[in-house]
């Protein structure tokens, strides 16, 4: 996996640096990918079994495998593990960003206004499903400042996602984007939107592949409540030659007028939002969809597979991600009709990641699930 980007904006590190992210990348990879098959095999072997004995054969909850699972010592270790690096990304990165903040924070001022916009608003609160925690055991989350013009939550998401996501993003952490890019065209092959609209967008990783996805003269146009991110974000798209335009907002009431968009697409945003909050969200997206337009949200989740639906679980209860674990259980059939989607035109799919392993370590964790309608 390439631990760095070319992009003018992406934050550099020592050898020493590299070195420690490196270690904690490979001890990601040996825990999720290796160490993790342990829980696979008690799964299939013995979990499953007794669960599905005592039920009547029918599919356990998720609640009944993490209560199960975790009384096995192998899990427990795992366990352990797994919480361990994550928080080592964060000790390891967030000094590195901190030595450099000024030069980062000075690049991106000098990179503001040169393509697209950025457009920030101090009267955008964080929601309050996202301030409650410090998401993904992040200090501060996504949206704690610094200083002034703070660009650090975003600079240190680039490094740490790269360690994070192990090479299943691709090297410009993007797959996520590549992947609905090609699901939308193939679903919906006439469609030609002049307007995109990317919900949740943190840093862009996902939104840039829009820029060129659907021939030119397309604005493409991402939101998030995180200033700090949407900071780097915008510098980042300058740096990499595409234009953006960014916005501080809210997902659940948007500055946009009725029909404005062709598109609108998220990745990642579902396993993130309340369960109060994905249904509005939903019927904001239906308001600002034009006749024809299609909405399509990409997440890792697979709620059929149960040893992935465990990892989920486990990352809802200890990983910091509060809805991460009841997302899986969502009737997106019916959050699509409540807000306004018919029935013919409502999609639930699991799809394969359109990235390609290079090599063992690069395979993605989880599939896609894609929700999508359109009006």
């Amino acid at each position: 996996m390439r631990n760095n980007s070319s992009h003018a904006m992406f934050p550099s590190a020592t050898h020493d640096e590299q070195a420690l992210q490196n270690y904690i990348k490979s001890l990601r990879v040996h825990s999720t990918r290796g160490f993790h098959t342990g829980n696979k095999s008690l799964l299939k072997s013995k979990i499953e079994p007794e669960l599905r004995r005592k039920s009547g054969n029918r599919m356990p909850s998720r609640k009944d495998v993490r209560e199960a699972l975790s009384k096995e010592e192998h899990n427990k270790w795992w366990s352990a593990m797994v919480r361990t690096t994550q928080e080592m990304l964060y000790d390891s990165v967030g000094p590195s960003i901190e030595r450099q903040l000024p030069a980062l924070v000075t690049k991106a001022k000098k990179l503001r206004g040169k393509r697209g916009t950025l457009t920030l608003d101090d009267r955008i609160a964080t929601p309050p499903y996202l301030a409650a925690v410090d998401m993904h055991c992040k200090p501060g989350s996504y949206q704690q400042q610094l200083s002034d013009d703070d660009v650090f939550p975003g600079a240190e998401f680039d490094r740490t996602f790269r360690l994070y996501s192990m090479g299943g993003l691709g090297p410009n952490l993007d797959d996520g984007g590549r992947t609905l890019i090609n699901w939308v065209k193939a679903k919906f092959p006439n469609l030609k939107p002049k307007r995109i609209l990317d919900l949740g967008c943190t840093v862009g990783h996902s939104t840039l592949p829009y820029c060129d996805a659907f021939g030119k003269n397309v604005e493409v146009h991402a939101i998030d409540t995180a200033a700090p991110c949407l900071r780097y974000g915008h510098a980042r798209a300058v740096a990499m030659g595409k234009e953006v335009h960014f916005r501080q907002a809210d997902a659940e009431d948007l500055p946009f007028a009725d029909g404005h968009f062709d598109l609108i697409v998220s990745h990642a945003l579902m396993h993130e939002t309340s369960t109060k909050a994905i249904r509005g969200i939903y019927k904001e997206a239906y308001r600002l969809l034009a006749p024809g337009g299609v909405m399509a949200h990409i997440d890792g989740i697979t709620p059929h597979n149960l040893y992935e639906k465990y990892y989920s679980e486990w990352m809802s209860h200890y990983n910091n991600e509060p809805y991460l674990g009841t997302v899986q259980d969502e009737d997106f059939d019916g959050i699509l009709a409540q807000a306004g989607f018919a029935k013919a035109k409502s999609f639930v799919d699991q799809t394969e990641p359109n990235l390609k392993p290079r090599a063992q370590d690069d395979k993605p964790v989880v599939t896609y699930i894609v929700v999508a309608g359109q009006k």
